[in-house]
């Protein structure tokens, strides 16, 4: 059980410590009056979760704050140009309960911020001991991140009818061996390269960052389990997103439906499926939806799935330097999956 008010306070810390390095990249080289437009998508907030696990992974291996403090901001701000990315692709409104930048500012400034996001991942690590190291793993994280992002397009049942690649390579099937190889990219890669780099800012040894690769890999997956969760079960004004949106982008690849579906009477299936392939879904079709999911076992045989990569991720945890940063590591790693946000 996670001590939810201590984690909570570690992260309102790392955010005091790394935002301010994170805006004063973002709007160097940007005009005075345009900094509220670029500052948005940090200043709706966020937990901080990939900046707070390259500074624990740091601690934990002997290394101290300001060794990982570039490298923390760059992965944030990483993790947030994929974010704007995501919500103009996904035509979504709210993050976090606030306007998303394609929201707030509309389609073309949202595409035009996230370019500065996207030059801005680099330039806190001139000065940065291993930085080619780390650039590469940047690099190739962002890369593998989008293949996962050509996969949850892909496995949607509908929509993007004018994007002819798309419509003709949807995958109409999807398996959990696709589902893992889609979020192991999309999202796990992430947490990966947080862990492995704050590792190399200690100098951690190459089978102790192999580790700590493992173990961030195993927290993105129980991560995106549990959003996945939340995006069907979860309550809105805390989660701060729509719940069903996954229902709404008519996507197979959510752990919840693709379980459901297994459950689903072929009546049910036909039905469920006509919902995700309809040309406009109402919020009728998606409380019809979740209803149907709510019907089977889902949500706990999710869980289940969940709990196993959280004790992977606490088992390379165990063969790691036992200290209180190794501590706070598995209490974050149960409040990720206690969160209801």
């Amino acid at each position: 059980m996670a001590n939810k008010n201590n984690i909570k306070l570690i992260l309102e810390k790392t955010a005091k410590r790394v935002d301010p390095i994170i805006l004063k990249i973002l709007c160097s080289s940007v005009f005075k009056n345009h900094h509220s437009v670029i500052k948005h998508q940090i200043e709706i907030g966020g937990k901080r979760l990939r900046p707070i696990l390259t500074l624990l992974s740091c601690r934990m291996m002997g290394g101290k704050t300001k060794d990982a403090l570039y490298p923390a901001a760059a992965l944030e701000i990483l993790h947030n140009y994929t974010l704007i990315v995501d919500d103009i692709i996904d035509h979504s409104d709210l993050r976090r309960g606030r306007p998303t930048v394609r929201k707030k500012y509309g389609v073309s400034l949202a595409n035009i911020i996230s370019m500065n996001y996207a030059a801005s991942i680099f330039y806190p690590l001139a000065g940065v001991e291993n930085k080619e190291r780390i650039i590469r793993i940047l690099a190739t994280t962002l890369k593998t991140i989008t293949s996962g992002q050509i996969l949850d397009i892909l496995f949607e049942q509908g929509g993007r009818d004018n994007e002819k690649y798309i419509v003709k390579n949807r995958y109409h099937r999807i398996s959990l061996n696709d589902y893992f190889g889609m979020i192991g990219k999309k999202t796990a890669s992430l947490t990966s390269a947080c862990a492995e780099i704050g590792g190399i800012c200690a100098n951690a040894s190459d089978k102790e960052i192999k580790i700590l690769k493992n173990f961030g890999y195993n927290l993105g997956m129980a991560f995106q389990i549990q959003d996945d969760i939340l995006d069907i079960f979860g309550d809105e004004k805390k989660f701060g997103k729509k719940i069903g949106k996954d229902i709404e982008e008519r996507k197979l690849g959510n752990i919840v439906i693709l379980l459901a579906m297994d459950e689903f009477s072929l009546k049910n299936k036909k039905q469920f499926l006509s919902i995700l392939r309809k040309r406009k879904i109402s919020n009728k079709d998606i409380k019809e939806g979740i209803g149907l999911i709510k019907k089977t076992n889902a949500q706990s045989r999710a869980y289940k799935l969940e709990i196993n990569y959280v004790k992977k991720a606490k088992q390379s945890l165990a063969r790691l330097p036992k200290n209180k940063w190794n501590d706070i590591l598995s209490e974050l790693t149960d409040y990720l999956v206690e969160r209801k946000a």
